[in-house]
């Protein structure tokens, strides 16, 4: 067992290195005296329990889950990205609602009122519901969203550094749709089935195409570590290297969201928000941002695999957050993308989703392989 102070000790030789609270910071300076005030992390160094604590936060493995690119910066990007997604919406439909009420502030009154709404609305539960699951499954959506955290690194920020960090990554993100068909299950409704079965055709339709695409890279990198793929695109992303493969693994990522025109398992006029028709209150607010958790997962590996990752300029001040900053930025900038499809697509019939899934991206999926085979052996021959 580890004594205290050994404790300590690995926290802090595994560390995240920011020289922006790491560093003195000087108020004023004189000929003979400097007036500065003292790093933020040495405030507690000498405190017990506290300085521990500190440790740990700054602990890379437990950094990567907690703050970069795990809770935090998921909530940094899901919470604007509502917002942006209604007002964006509002001003190409001229929704009344979000683009009008509280002009002055943004809109801010209507995100605010439906988070009151949300966590001071009545859970109800219905008598058909399989009760301990219908109340479960909501909060076990948490783990399926955590897990591909601990394998997507930042730079030198990772929680779990492993070879295979890109196939972990799909197949942890794949558990996503089991829980949201357990959901629609638990709430035995038969608008809820409905759903759960259009999520499970949705997910058969999608999943594979995706899963070439991202093969696809790898072996065009000959690595399934995503720090190898991020520093081989050091000069020439993947999107270049790849379009196609590009082209299909956004696709599936609309399909796998079910954003427009994919949003086929919530499909507001025909089966009322799906598998989470019967949810209410703050429950409904977790089930709510599913879709949203899902789209920042999958837009972090296709910065990785096809955007450069966290390849940018360095910032001395942020040091290991300096490429938290860029990968964040260009997985935001793709999560604006996705969202703002709402506002001029309409809605795919389900036969319609599945048949270009299973037919047209297919098609290109399987080029894509055969291009990065191509292009592997051309690599091989040194004619790259």
């Amino acid at each position: 067992m580890l004594s205290y102070n050994a404790l300590l000790e690995m926290f802090r030789q595994n560390s995240v290195g920011i020289p922006l609270i790491t560093r003195k910071v000087v108020l004023y300076h004189t000929a003979t005296k400097v007036a500065y005030i003292p790093p933020v992390t040495s405030l507690f160094a000498k405190i017990p329990i506290l300085n521990l604590i500190v440790a740990l936060l700054f602990w890379k493995p437990f950094f990567a889950v907690l703050f970069a690119p795990g809770l935090v910066c998921m909530l940094i990007a899901l919470l604007p990205i509502i917002w942006f997604e209604r007002k964006v919406t509002a001003r190409v439909q001229w929704r009344y609602g979000p683009l009008e009420i509280s002009r002055d502030i943004g809109g801010l009154i209507q995100p605010m009122a439906d988070g009151m709404r949300y966590f001071f609305q009545e859970v109800i539960t219905h008598r058909e519901a399989h009760r301990p699951y219908f109340l479960q499954f909501p909060l076990l959506t948490f783990l399926p969203v955590l897990l591909p955290i601990l394998v997507i690194p930042v730079g030198a920020i990772y929680a779990i550094n492993t070879p295979y960090s890109i196939p972990a990554a799909i197949a942890l993100i794949s558990l996503i749709p089991m829980i949201i068909v357990a959901i629609g299950w638990a709430s035995n409704s038969k608008y809820a089935y409905v759903g759960s079965l259009r999520e499970a055709f949705m997910y058969f339709s999608y999943e594979i195409i995706l899963i070439v695409a991202a093969m696809s890279m790898v072996i065009l990198y000959g690595s399934a570590n995503a720090i190898e793929i991020v520093r081989e695109q050091s000069v020439v992303p993947g999107v270049i290297l790849n379009p196609v493969a590009a082209l299909v693994f956004f696709i599936a990522i609309i399909m796998a969201t079910s954003r427009f025109p994919f949003e086929i398992p919530e499909a507001d006029p025909e089966v009322v928000f799906g598998p989470f028709v019967e949810y209410t209150g703050i429950i409904f607010g977790l089930v709510m941002t599913i879709a949203y958790e899902k789209l920042y997962l999958l837009c972090l590996l296709f910065s990785i695999l096809f955007l450069g990752g966290w390849n940018g300029p360095f910032i001395p001040p942020l040091g290991d957050l300096s490429p938290v900053l860029w990968l964040f930025l260009k997985t935001f900038a793709l999560m604006m993308i996705f969202v703002f499809f709402r506002t001029f697509y309409g809605r795919y019939r389900l036969d319609q989703a599945l048949k270009i899934g299973w037919s047209t991206l297919m098609g290109f999926a399987v080029v894509s392989l055969g291009i990065s085979l191509g292009l592997g052996v051309i690599n091989i021959a040194g004619w790259l």
